[in-house]
């Protein structure tokens, strides 16, 4: 299998003979595997269910605070941010995994880091001017070149080759179905790219994009009202996009970003994949991407200076009481076994609608759609893919996962050793609470046996070069933009409850993104102050 080639002749009786060199090497392999390592992780959700119970120990501690902020996810933390930035530093966050960072967690074996979640971010629009400036304050962004052209650390950037397909039993560059499409499929694709950049540039009477990062800066005009009512794979049919390939790639797109594919997601959402980002900071670098072996847990470290000493871990908040002047929240610390009452002057709830619920009566969560997650982390022999080059995002079409990520891509050391790829599948379904249920209940075996099936319809040997398999589930990984989500369902979900606690997550957002995540956090801190 040659990147983004064909099998001739010569490749096929090259590949048997080297094959049959290789019968007791594989083997052997195959011996090995079967004691190969299995390991489940996942979000603490015994914990969290303890919400539905209340079972906690009466209150041994009492703290006090100005600002309290619940939730250690990106909001929370971009909450934090602003808070010492402005010079209010008497703040403290809680969390109730071990951890910060939200769904841009990571892990770490012997041979790379790894995510857990989010693993890029794209280049920022220039209208995005608190995440630019976020991503100065992170050394990524070092200024102007003398044509007025961001100067970016080219070191956490996706190196070459940045992603592949495996389409019609080969490996291509890129991820648009390329080899041997009919003439009406790549007439469909051009037509398609040319209706993304002119919604890319729309806009409304009043200067606001059709479709923009943060949404809040969205238009509301009567047609964009629409798209966000219909079904994305109807407006696909009512344009005449109907070619299996293109139909692949918007579901693929969906599903990578959303969660769900185009039977559900709103046309809004649909487009908004490929018109909301604009594509005009950088002219250089605008096809690239900021990504690194952990993932988006590198951005979510340099939040760490603003919860030093102002944050604590493994603490789940289970009530709410509004006094006249201020706020009583009460902690279970999950380490130490105890209760703790923190008392605020306001609290940031920067946590998802489905936690919200089980403390606020006022804010239910049965129109908001989390979809549940599997990620793989696979450690295999050094000679996985032979003098083949991984991609750093390595696609399989027709795939019910979505592809792989090379996590040593970016090693800049060019160790040779062992390759640690991960392996993320959403479950898109019109009943994310019984797959969610089903996910939790597969054991490592069944796991092992839905991961390969999907992978070795690209690599049917991997089975043979494994040493590990690390599975992660995430049940309530990411909100997703049905129809109604964005414009309807989550405006209302920012109200405020009694002038004292306020909301901010990327669930109020409708699409779960890092620049709205950490927009929510922003610009809840600034109300709150």
């Amino acid at each position: 299998m040659k990147s983004g080639g064909k099998y001739s002749r010569k490749d096929f009786l090259k590949t048997l003979f080297l094959g049959s060199l290789m019968i007791p090497f594989l083997q052997y392999c195959s011996k090995k595997g079967k004691s190969l390592l299995l390991k489940i992780t996942g979000t603490d959700y015994v914990l969290g269910h303890k919400l539905w119970a209340k079972d906690f120990p009466e209150v041994s501690e009492e703290i006090s605070t100005q600002y309290l902020i619940v939730g250690g996810g990106i909001s929370g933390l971009s909450a934090c941010r602003f808070f010492s930035q402005n010079n209010e530093n008497d703040y403290l966050l809680v969390e109730m995994e071990n951890h910060l960072g939200g769904n841009s967690s990571s892990g770490q074996n012997k041979f790379s880091k790894f995510p857990l979640g989010a693993h890029y971010l794209p280049l920022p629009n220039r209208e995005n001017t608190e995440v630019i400036e976020f991503l100065k304050e992170c050394g990524i962004y070092q200024g102007d070149d003398e044509d007025g052209d961001p100067v970016l650390d080219e070191y956490q950037m996706t190196f070459p080759q940045q992603e592949r397909l495996f389409f019609k039993n080969s490996w291509q560059n890129d991820i648009v179905p390329q080899n041997s499409v009919s003439a009406e499929t790549k007439a469909e694709l051009d037509r398609f790219f040319k209706m993304m950049n002119h919604f890319r540039d729309k806009k409304d009477a009043q200067g606001n994009y059709w479709f923009a990062i943060p949404v809040h800066d969205s238009s509301r005009e009567d047609e964009v009202l629409q798209l966000e009512k219909m079904i994305f794979r109807n407006w696909l049919e009512s344009e005449n996009f109907n070619s299996e390939e293109l139909l692949w790639l918007m579901d693929y797109s969906c599903r990578d970003d959303y969660g769900l594919g185009i039977d559900y997601v709103s046309a809004w959402a649909g487009i908004h994949y490929f018109a909301g980002r604009k594509n005009n900071w950088s002219k250089k670098y605008k096809d690239q991407v900021f990504t690194w072996p952990e993932g988006n847990a590198r951005l979510a470290k340099h939040f760490s200076k603003y919860t030093e000493r102002k944050s604590l871990s493994d603490h789940l908040v289970f009530d709410v009481k509004i006094r006249d002047h201020y706020v009583e929240v009460f902690s279970f610390d999950n380490l130490h076994k105890k209760t703790r009452k923190i008392i605020a002057q306001k609290v940031l709830f920067a946590t998802p609608k489905f936690v919200n619920e089980r403390i606020f009566d006022s804010k239910k969560a049965g129109k908001f759609n989390y979809v549940p997650w599997l990620l793989t982390t696979i450690t295999l022999q050094n000679d996985f893919g032979g003098d083949e080059e991984l991609a750093w995002d390595n696609v399989i079409y027709g795939s019910d996962g979505l592809g792989y990520i090379y996590d040593q891509h970016q090693n800049v050391e060019q160790i040779m050793g062992e390759k640690v790829i991960t392996y993320y599948r959403s479950f898109s379904t019109n009943d994310c609470k019984r797959a969610r249920k089903k996910l939790y209940h597969l054991k490592e075996d069944q796991l092992k046996k839905m991961v390969l099936e999907d992978l070795k319809k690209a690599h049917p040997l991997i089975e043979d070069f494994i040493i590990d398999m690390q599975f992660h589930k995430i049940g309530h990984a990411m909100i997703a933009p049905v129809p109604h989500q964005i414009f309807e369902t989550s405006e209302k979900a920012k109200t405020p409850v009694g002038g004292r606690i306020f909301f901010a997550h990327s669930d109020l957002s409708g699409i779960s993104i890092f620049e709205e995540a950490f927009y929510q956090g922003l610009r809840t801190a600034k109300e709150m102050l």
